[in-house]
């Protein structure tokens, strides 16, 4: 499966719910009460089914950790009345997530994506003098610690796709690991 979010060479959040990346069957799922301070607590309790063979078990989590984040923090605004479900399926070979919250869903998407755009044509080009003007998106809900780099990681870690439902407030993914052989990883042989 390629990534869903490649467009034209180009990283960007789609929006469809019908995609393969919405299917729960067979998940593991979890419920979580929006509670900032618990944030790493939830995210280990989704992590510690991921098997301890998996090469980038630190990423996996950061990863996770960021995207439970979000739903906390700007769907449900810290909440505590406001749920975060968690599915989620690990194994050797893959990680795959839906996460969803409460809130209104990620309205500034398209304007992300423009952003976002305008940030890889800047990269592609070497063009550091304007991508200082791409380093940090913003919005007028934004604080002082907003700046939507956990979604330019997001859309580079999860290969297998990053997409969004059509409100916009669960999000599913996919990250695929290499195949190991022999107790190698593939790219060591």
């Amino acid at each position: 499966m390629a990534n869903e979010n490649l467009r034209n060479g180009i990283l960007e959040i789609r929006v469809d719910e019908n995609s393969p990346l919405f299917d729960k069957t067979g998940m593991l799922h979890k419920e979580f009460p929006s509670d900032f301070r618990q944030i790493r607590y939830f995210t280990l309790l989704v992590v510690q089914s991921a098997p301890p063979d998996i090469k980038e078990i630190n990423l996996l989590e950061q990863q996770i950790s960021e995207i439970i984040k979000n739903a906390v923090k700007h769907g449900n605004k810290c909440n505590p009345e406001k749920k975060v479900r968690v599915w989620y399926s690990f194994s050797p070979e893959h990680a795959h997530l839906v996460v969803e919250d409460e809130g209104e869903g990620f309205r500034d998407l398209e304007k992300w994506n423009e952003f976002n755009r305008k940030r890889q044509a800047c990269l592609e080009k070497a063009d550091f003098e304007t991508l200082a003007d791409y380093v940090s998106f913003r919005t007028a809900r934004s604080d002082d610690n907003d700046g939507g780099n956990a979604l330019f990681a997001a859309l580079e870690y999860w290969d297998g796709g990053f997409v969004f439902n059509q409100k916009r407030n669960a999000v599913a993914m996919l990250k695929r690991f290499p195949k190991r052989r022999m107790g190698l990883a593939a790219d060591e042989s």
